[in-house]
Formats: structure tokens, sequence, C-alpha cells
């Protein structure tokens, strides 16, 4: 594949398509949960997507069920939660496997592209989170503890 926009996704209502959409712009890209520990931070995801989207940024959140089957919910259960709970715009794609032979493609790309502690490529749980920069290359991994607010003085040198 040419470019990460490239790679095949499957969106909220079923659809195949792509990221082309999203050619050009600084993506922080994280699998999401609605029920675990970490699902505080779809608040800060938010506020970190409108706060630098008018500078050509975009969060994009891919539900995933892997971690303690955190990720239970159908489509519409998933973005009623995120329009309720948290107010969420950013994009909400369908339910995905981050890791294994069932893995997302565009998880196995970032995976490779940003390992993680000690070289290992699988993601560890929810709220994995790789930086994008608008040439589609990886330039960071960030741990599920990462608060979205330490990563904006790096999503601010990108843009």
């Amino acid at each position: 594949m040419s470019a990460i926009t490239d790679i095949p996704v499957t969106a909220a209502d079923g659809t195949q398509t792509t990221l082309a959409d999203q050619a050009g712009k600084v993506l922080l890209i994280v699998n999401v949960a609605s029920k675990c520990g970490f699902t505080p931070q779809y608040e800060g995801l938010e506020d970190l997507h409108r706060r630098f989207a008018g500078r050509g940024f975009a969060v994009l959140g891919f539900p995933c069920n892997q971690f303690g089957a955190q990720e239970p919910g159908n489509a519409e259960e998933i973005a009623n939660f995120c329009s309720l709970t948290y107010d969420v715009t950013f994009p909400i794609y369908a339910k995905i496997d981050v890791n294994g032979a069932d893995a997302a493609p565009l998880y196995r790309y970032l995976k490779s592209a940003a390992p993680g502690l000690l070289g290992t490529e699988g993601v560890k749980w929810n709220f994995t989170k790789f930086l994008v920069d608008r040439d589609g290359k990886v330039v960071e991994r960030y741990a599920p503890q990462t608060k979205p607010a330490d990563i904006a003085a790096d999503i601010d040198r990108l843009l």
C-alpha cells in the first residue's frame, strides 16, 4: 500500500472505505472502548479534535473489544454512547481487532511502523494512540495511560 490513506477501513455503518478524506491531516488514531478505565479519555480526545481541527488535525476512533470485552456494543450503541456521554464529533469507525490473525490492516500497519516497548508490536490495551504526520508517517505511539492533553504539544509541532 502506498499510503496510510489507501488502507481499507470499515465505516461505522459497515461500508468499506479508506482514510482518503483524511489525507494531508495530522491524525491521532486510537483504539477505543466504552467500558474501560481509560474511557474518560474520550473527553480529552474530543478536546484535541475541536482544538486543532481547524488547522488540519483529526482524531479517529476504532472501537475494539479485545481487551477485557470492554466494547461489547454494536455500532449504533457505540455511536450513541460516544455522542451522548462525551459529545464526540470525531469519526468513530466500525469495531475492529487490533491484534491477532484478524487484526485490521490499518493496525497491522500502525504497529509495524511504531513498535511498542522493547520492539513489541502488539497493542497492550484500549486507548493506545498513534500520531501520524501530514505525510502519513507514524511519528509516535503512546501508551493507554498517556492523557490526550499530554499529546497536545506534539500535535501542535506537527501542525
